[in-house]
């Protein structure tokens, strides 16, 4: 069986790997070890690989599209929605005008304008799909702040505001605070400025584990523990035979749901896909923080565009969960390096001590009492987000393997993006075309988009 390498994005997960904050209380779910000893399928017209979010949507969007869901199977190659999906730090959180300019130098302002305006309609079908559905996820449909942590951050903030409006972007849903207004607002007494927008969070494992949920009820098969090591063409037929470890399965359509792993059996991806390993802390509120001072909203607390920590209070139990960014100036170079792996078994201790010590900082109430036994760190984990070269997902038909489709590469940004993405993907299997679907247009794959990626390294939003 292979083995992570840290070094690619061609590899399978780590077959140990750790457990999140949200796995963690979630291990009742009766579809963990689903098929985990079963022999897979002979053939199946549709294979999903991948049990996350996104192929547990695209999965959903089949069949409400007209698919039979007997015709699915789901692969997963560790216990379900165990990768990415079940380790983020909780956000349903689009960008509503940050990335703008970065995203106009390499796509073009028309495409970070669409980019910006399908962020702000994913938070919207969250929504919507969790009311309709009954989904017992957590989620909160609350506002964030980006909270600038000096007056540099503050400086390009307010320059992407106002090239964002220039555009003709919309920020009627954007409230601007400075000085001591800020501090007010964001209860951060170093806040320089803040920009407060609609936005939500969530306990992602409980969603991914709905969507399988309701897709097994359908006649759906999910196999985990059966990862997909090999895609072949077969010889007779205008199929896909997927090598697990468990049988070949042969296939018309095959959607690779696999986010920073997708070059394994797409290795043409390897160089513009790669796994970068986040890491983020649950902590139980001391006093200052519990009861009715919970913070309402959640926050994005930036020092620099890449030095920054994120942080949500569930509206449940109070948990505070708290993320980082993977560049941190103030990290060793050891440290730094070693965010690219796939690696997820472990955590950075480093990384931990550091985030908990500018999270006092920023927050000295949270340091101002000595905490009781149970109250403070709770746990700490990691989870491999996909990165790519030019800072948005690859989404659609994989032009040159007919039958072939992808929706990977989420930058860490995957609850902004993939209520969008996987709908666009079951569309286009089910025969639409990329107009119709309303994606923007530098999501699609493409044998262009790989040329033009080729051709050198562009700058990162992140």
């Amino acid at each position: 069986m292979l083995v992570p390498n840290i070094a690619t994005s061609r590899s399978l997960p780590n077959p140990t790997p750790c457990l999140s904050y949200w796995q963690r209380t979630t291990r009742a779910y009766p579809h963990l070890y689903a098929n985990i000893d079963a022999t897979v399928p002979s053939n199946s017209k549709y294979v999903i690989v991948g049990s996350g979010i996104s192929g547990g949507l695209t999965a959903f969007k089949l069949i409400e599209g007209g698919a039979k869901a007997e015709d699915i199977v789901i692969l997963e190659a560790r216990e379900a929605a165990s990768g990415a999906s079940s380790r983020n730090a909780g956000h349903v959180r689009p960008d509503a005008f940050r990335g703008f300019s970065a995203y106009s130098k390499v796509h073009g302002e028309q495409q970070a304008l669409k980019i910006i305006q399908d962020e702000r309609l994913v938070l919207e079908k969250v929504d919507e799909f969790v009311k309709k559905h009954n989904v017992e996820c957590d989620f909160n449909l609350t506002t964030t702040f980006d909270v600038c942590m000096t007056p540099e951050f503050a400086a390009y903030e307010a320059e992407s505001l106002e090239a964002f409006k220039k555009a003709g972007g919309d920020t009627s849903h954007i409230t601007f605070y400075e000085g001591e207004e800020a501090q007010k607002k964001t209860r951060v007494p170093g806040a320089v400025a803040a920009y407060e927008w609609p936005a939500g969070s969530s306990h992602p494992a409980k969603l991914a584990q709905f969507l399988l949920q309701a897709v097994i009820s359908k006649g759906a098969k999910l196999f985990t523990f059966c990862p997909a090591t090999e895609v072949e063409r077969s010889s007779d037929t205008e199929t896909w035979k997927i090598h697990t470890p468990r049988g070949i399965i042969e296939a018309e359509k095959i959607i690779h749901c696999t986010n920073a792993h997708a070059a394994l059996l797409l290795p043409q991806l390897e160089p513009y896909i790669r796994p970068n390993r986040a890491q983020a802390h649950s902590i139980v509120p001391v006093p200052a923080f519990s009861g009715e001072k919970a913070l309402q909203s959640t926050f994005s607390l930036r020092y620099s565009l890449l030095h920054f920590y994120s942080l949500i209070q569930r509206k449940g139990d109070g948990t505070m969960v708290l993320g980082v960014s993977r560049s941190n100036p103030t990290m060793s170079a050891e440290t730094r390096a070693g965010r690219f792996s796939t690696d997820d078994s472990r955590y950075n201790e480093e990384i931990a001590e550091e985030a908990l010590r500018t999270f006092s900082q920023m927050f000295p109430a949270y340091s101002s009492q000595a905490a009781m036994h149970g109250e403070g760190l709770d746990h700490v984990w990691t989870g491999i987000i996909g990165m790519t070269t030019d800072s948005v997902p690859f989404v659609g038909a994989v032009d040159s393997l007919p039958g072939q489709y992808i929706c990977a590469g989420f930058n860490g940004h995957g609850m902004a993006r993939i209520f969008t993405c996987a709908p666009t993907v079951a569309q286009l299997v089910l025969g639409k075309t990329w107009d119709e679907t309303g994606l923007p247009e530098c999501f699609q794959f493409s044998e262009e988009r790989l040329a033009r990626l080729s051709n050198g390294e562009l700058p990162s939003i992140w």
